[in-house]
């Protein structure tokens, strides 16, 4: 990794802050592979490992007001937007105190508070919520932008192709977030997708659109704040590829047999955190003491979210039927 051309170098503040993301969002992942080894994470389980170099860069240009809607490997997404790690822990034990009241898991965390509409389970199921998101606030004279994060494998579902070309028929304000990690589960991208040229889909729906590497943390947060001003300003909708890798299976379950050790240990040879605290380094902006106290804060954040989610009560058995609701005239059977 190496300074952007025509960037300023970051400041040592913000070099500090997308440091603690990234170490933040990995602490808390590896976490989360123990606590579902020993079965107190059930369900799915989707990591984010390799890959917060884009959600620590790319929310950098976001604003309060804006709203997020990410896939079902989402936790690196609430983390950064401001979610509390205690309420996204309790919500990956199925609490009563997590961010969904138990009820979603890894695979739909939601804070209305801060935004973040989704975790979503379903491929591309993200895509028409943040299209009605954004119409909305088009509607109200909002000028706010809807991220949209979702992986390659959405490409290959209509819910893409349809929203991207009503986003761009009302020239909304969407900013889709393709996170390209090459693999749709188990599938190579060579082997889904006909055009790999992912920018020529967009444009093909008159939607603007670039590719940036997302390993790099700080090309990641330059394009995104390029593209977020061309959401904001009205010009329509955008489309941002950011060309990653996760370093984990696909899923808790996957038992990773479509691509081999050496490609992915190559891929770690790019790891976003060491690349990023050596760049800090090289640039006096990061003592050695500065790396001890971002990794004692996020080893403290992550325990004690543990501790709030082993502590929390389960939903009462009484109000599973809350917000449970029938259509007028359906009968029991």
């Amino acid at each position: 990794m190496t300074a952007i051309p025509g960037e300023p170098a970051p400041s040592r503040e913000h070099g500090l802050a997308l440091l603690r993301d990234m170490i933040r969002i990995r602490r808390f992942e590896e976490r989360c592979a123990e606590l579902y080894g020993q079965g107190k994470i059930r369900g799915f389980l989707h990591l984010y490992i390799g890959e917060e170099a884009v959600a620590a860069g790319a929310l950098q240009a976001l604003r309060p007001e804006d709203a997020i809607v990410a896939t079902y490997r989402e936790h690196g997404h609430a983390l950064v937007r401001g979610v509390p790690a205690t309420a996204v822990m309790a919500e990956m034990f199925g609490k009563a105190t997590g961010c969904s009241r138990g009820r979603g898991g890894s695979m739909h965390l939601f804070d209305a508070r801060t935004r973040f509409y989704g975790g979503n389970a379903i491929v591309a199921g993200g895509l028409p919520i943040a299209v009605g998101l954004a119409l909305a606030d088009r509607l109200r004279g909002e000028r706010r932008v809807t991220a949209c994060f979702f992986g390659d494998g959405a490409l290959a579902e209509g819910e893409f192709h349809e929203s991207l070309n009503l986003a761009a028929l009302w020239r909304l304000p969407v900013l889709f977030l393709c996170e390209n990690n090459l693999y749709a589960m188990g599938t190579a991208i060579e082997r889904h997708q006909a055009q790999l040229d992912l920018g020529l889909k967009a444009r093909g729906y008159a939607v603007a659109a670039e590719s940036v590497d997302g390993m790099d943390v700080l090309a990641v947060e330059a394009a995104a704040r390029r593209a977020a001003e061309y959401v904001r300003s009205g010009e329509g909708p955008f489309l941002l590829e950011a060309r990653t890798y996760r370093f984990r299976a696909h899923s808790a379950y996957d038992p990773e047999l479509y691509r081999s050790k050496e490609e992915v240990e190559r891929w770690k040879q790019r790891d976003p955190i060491p690349a990023f605290t050596a760049l800090l380094r090289d640039a006096g902006l990061l003592a050695p003491e500065d790396v001890a106290r971002v990794e004692a804060d996020a080893a403290r954040e992550v325990e004690e979210a543990v501790a709030f989610a082993e502590a929390s009560p389960w939903e009462p058995v009484e109000d599973l039927l809350r917000d449970v609701s029938a259509a007028p005239g359906a009968t029991r059977g």
